[in-house]
């Protein structure tokens, strides 16, 4: 997604959620002004090194991700997870290839990912200038992104939640198929969506536009996009079993 097409939706984002533009901008040079003081970025070339023509796994925080890590292998494609959802695969033994995040999610495990090999796409916005201070210096592989015009090594790929950001990112580096997981836009918030959450919880009004943007820029690129996308859906069966399966 070109920035010219990514902005159109940023407006419609910034006027629904009330985002503070100049804010965002200044998150965008914070984040470059850190990654060139502690010379901890990559390039975008190691990411498309990894992605390019391979099928990859894109893992959301939902409630049946759980279940998809229970009773699925992941061993035929490259895995990306979206902030929180990087403990939920550390703690089934999976490490990501690649982890996008807004910090939001538990760093201990942010950062534990970094340290077992994968790469770090993090993202500037208003709400996470103190995070991106404290954690960016801590981290030795990062890419950066921000919602706002892209500044040389801060790149803007398009998307808003980390979740579709990782979809877009994927697109970018030229996946030849992309399969979500624990993708579920349901009135149920996955555990691994904030720290705090010790269980999954009743979703709060501003997760549910999120989730209504998210949804609507994944449609676009299903439409103009190169990669085919889908969707894998598990639901309990019993204590014991899970139906899981890959939407057409």
């Amino acid at each position: 997604m070109k920035f010219e097409e990514w902005k159109p939706f940023y407006n419609e984002i910034v006027t629904t959620m009330g985002y503070d533009v100049m804010k965002d901008r200044e998150a965008a040079k914070i984040l470059q002004e850190l990654l060139l003081k502690n010379k901890n970025y990559i390039k975008p070339y190691y990411l498309r090194e990894i992605i390019e023509g391979n099928k990859v796994y894109i893992f959301g925080a939902g409630p049946s991700l759980e279940l998809a890590l229970k009773y699925l292998s992941f061993k035929d494609g490259i895995k990306i997870s979206a902030d929180g959802a990087t403990s939920a695969l550390l703690e089934f033994g999976l490490v990501p290839d690649i982890v996008v995040t807004d910090l939001d999610g538990r760093f201990e495990d942010i950062k534990r990912a970094d340290l077992l090999g994968a790469y770090i796409v993090v993202h500037a916005h208003g709400d996470n200038i103190e995070k991106l201070k404290e954690y960016v210096p801590q981290l030795e592989k990062v890419l950066g992104t921000c919602q706002t015009e892209p500044l040389d090594i801060v790149h803007n790929f398009g998307g808003f939640t980390d979740g579709d950001r990782a979809v877009f990112l994927a697109e970018e580096f030229g996946a030849e198929e992309i399969i979500l997981v624990g993708f579920d836009f349901g009135d149920v918030i996955g555990k691994w969506s904030k720290p705090h959450l010790k269980e999954h919880a009743p979703i709060w009004e501003s997760k549910r536009k999120k989730f209504e943007f998210a949804q609507k820029l994944l449609q676009w690129l299903k439409k103009n996009g190169k990669a085919k996308i889908r969707r894998i859906v598990c639901h309990p069966i019993d204590y014991a079993i899970s139906k899981c399966y890959i939407e057409r």
